[in-house]
């Protein structure tokens, strides 16, 4: 009893070193009423993962990484991306000679993937980078003390001719084990990959899942898909299933491990972008940020649990929110895909898109995706809006430039005022504040003031300062032939700040 009682003292004692917050009680004085709040501190490290760009070799990518102003852990801290290693194969190779010749080159794959790609030294001003043609990599990347609190990265593609014609882009994602993304497909027409991409300096195993209209899809190969450490893997959806269907839900998840994981999207008519994981399986979800300008809006959603589920479906617009005629509802039966055709549903104004249960009491969680379209005929182009989180305490998105930014900002409960910062940019020029009134049930777009005397790209860091809350979506717009080529990136609260629960050592507990 006695080496027992001594090694729960040292245990507790262990315990209030490492929180920092404990505070010591002595046996049989009186426990605190309430425990302490918790503390909300900066993260002392975070990682992204970015796929690899494209497989075109007309491809031009900028990467732009950023780390807004603000409280940061370390004073140093570092944030870089680097290239992730490419996958060989792992034969035997028993001659001697090209053994050692193959250990070189590997050497020299680690060594060039130990050199990153860009790096930020600091807060609140980008950093750029760029590649060109079909060989540029995926990238990983870590940013510790106080570059990490809000570390974000940007990859845009311009690709002006082929397959893959379209303006590309996709905010780099932080790795997790479960992702949703309606709006892929297998159809004859379309080209869709996702990328698994392995921050990780162990393997990861990853599963694919795809629902249809009429549930799920027969694949024999979606299963066990390894994706060794620090590397990255493109599957063709099409070769999961001989199945043609248009309009799916993919679910990815892993065995073990962790993975980045989107969808590249290439539409042999309409043009090609990335789709981004939904939020989480939700009874309520908002898709901010559709195009004034848009000629075609597709929902696509789907119902992961037992239950179907029955949503209104709700434009934000400019002065009010507001049923489409004829889609008021949508029914969503479980395990299947439910699209429907919302037209040019925004008529000439900004808006988004909210469903919501018909009844509060009987809430079904589901995941959705807009799919956008913009110009008509060979001068169509896409973008995928995901149902997104809310913008919180402050999110930021990387690449802006002069020309062609959109800030949409929408509120669908209460009114909301926010602060939108235009950073320095990441030539030069000085930062630019602005406030913003969102009326409740509205959506405002924006262009945003760039920072005075702007040379390069700059980001746009959103923080929700009274009110909300508050959806919001970037979309970057560029012309090339003709083509009003656009992309669009949501921005969820960037989990900057986390909360540390407080200690509290009752020694008393050790009494016999």
């Amino acid at each position: 009893m006695k080496s027992t009682h001594l090694s729960l003292i040292a245990g507790a004692a262990v315990l209030a070193a490492v929180t920092g917050f404990a505070t010591v009680t002595a046996p049989g004085a009186p426990a605190e009423s309430a425990a302490k709040s918790a503390a909300l501190l900066p993260v002392e490290r975070a990682g992204l993962v970015c796929p690899a760009p494209s497989n075109s070799d007309l491809a031009e990518t900028q990467y732009t990484a950023f780390t807004p102003a603000g409280e940061g852990g370390d004073a140093k801290g570092t944030a870089e991306l680097k290239p992730a290693l490419p996958i060989v194969d792992d034969e035997d190779e028993t001659d001697p000679k090209k053994a050692k010749k193959a250990e070189e080159a590997a050497k020299k794959v680690k060594e060039k993937a130990e050199k990153p790609v860009l790096a930020v030294k600091e807060q609140g001003a980008p950093v750029v980078a760029e590649a060109n043609g079909a060989d540029a990599p995926a990238l990983v990347g870590t940013a510790t003390g106080k570059l990490a609190p809000g570390w974000t990265a940007q990859q845009t593609t311009e690709v002006t001719a082929g397959g893959s014609r379209g303006l590309l882009g996709v905010t780099c994602t932080p790795p997790d084990t479960d992702f949703w993304f309606p709006g892929a497909s297998t159809a004859k027409s379309r080209q869709d990959y996702v990328h698994l991409t392995n921050p990780d300096d162990t393997g990861a195993v990853a599963d694919i899942e795809l629902y249809g209209p009429d549930g799920a899809v027969k694949s024999e190969v979606g299963d066990g898909i390894t994706v060794p450490a620090r590397s990255s893997v493109a599957v063709l959806l099409s070769t999961l299933t001989p199945e043609a269907v248009d309009q799916l839900t993919a679910h990815v998840t892993t065995r073990s491990g962790r993975i980045g994981a989107v969808v590249m999207s290439a539409d042999e008519n309409a043009g090609s972008d990335w789709i981004t994981a939904s939020e989480d399986p939700s009874g309520t979800l908002v898709m901010p940020g559709i195009p004034a300008d848009a000629t075609s809006v597709q929902l696509v959603a789907f119902a992961p649990g037992e239950d179907d589920a029955d949503v209104k479906v709700q434009l934000l617009g400019k002065n009010a929110a507001f049923s489409p005629a004829g889609n008021a509802t949508l029914h969503i039966k479980s395990s299947m895909t439910a699209a429907v055709d919302l037209k040019d549903v925004t008529r000439g104004e900004p808006g988004s898109l909210r469903l919501s249960p018909v009844e509060k009491d009987r809430a079904t969680s589901i995941v959705a995706a807009l799919r956008v379209v913009r110009g008509k005929g060979d001068q169509q182009e896409i973008a995928y809006i995901p149902a997104t989180a809310p913008v919180g305490a402050r999110a930021s998105v990387a690449d802006n430039r002069a020309k062609g930014s959109t800030l949409s900002l929408t509120a669908p409960g209460a009114t909301a005022e926010v602060k939108v910062t235009a950073s320095a940019g990441s030539g030069g020029g000085e930062p630019a504040v602005e406030t913003y009134t969102v009326k409740a049930g509205t959506t405002m777009a924006v262009t945003p003031k760039a920072p005075e005397g702007l040379k390069g790209s700059y980001a746009l860091t959103v923080e929700t300062t009274s009110g909300g809350p508050v959806h919001a979506s970037r979309s970057l717009a560029l012309t090339s032939g003709g083509v009003q080529m656009f992309t669009v990136q949501t921005l969820p609260d960037d989990r900057g700040m986390v909360e540390v629960p407080s200690a509290r050592q009752d020694l008393s507990v050790l009494d016999d």
